[in-house]
């Protein structure tokens, strides 16, 4: 299963930029990768994981701003397709098995 995490969050002032820069982080920490500006990806384990993250993103929510996190399981993010300029990029695939660091 994979979630992605998309955000709008305000940056007009120091303590803004610095709540969306925090939230940020923590994805990377999480685990997230970028996939565009705003819009963070993860493999999780099955339903139960994901859960688990679903709970570590609303605790650590910045004050303002819009966030949204979908699921999808693998066959739906294999369908996927991604355009990369002005030519078709290739499919990901899910991957083989977990990789720690």
């Amino acid at each position: 299963m994979w979630m992605f995490v998309m955000f709008d969050l305000p940056v007009v002032d120091r303590a803004s930029s610095r709540a969306a820069t925090r939230f940020r982080n923590f994805l990377l920490d999480q685990g997230f990768e970028m996939s565009q500006l705003s819009i963070y990806a993860r493999f999780c384990n099955g339903k139960e994981q994901y859960e688990t993250y679903l709970r570590r993103i609303e605790k650590n929510l910045p004050g303002r701003g819009e966030v949204h996190v979908m699921g999808f399981t693998d066959r739906q993010y294999e369908n996927i397709v991604r355009f990369s300029g002005q030519s078709r990029g290739r499919q990901r695939k899910n991957p083989d098995q977990l990789v720690l660091f």
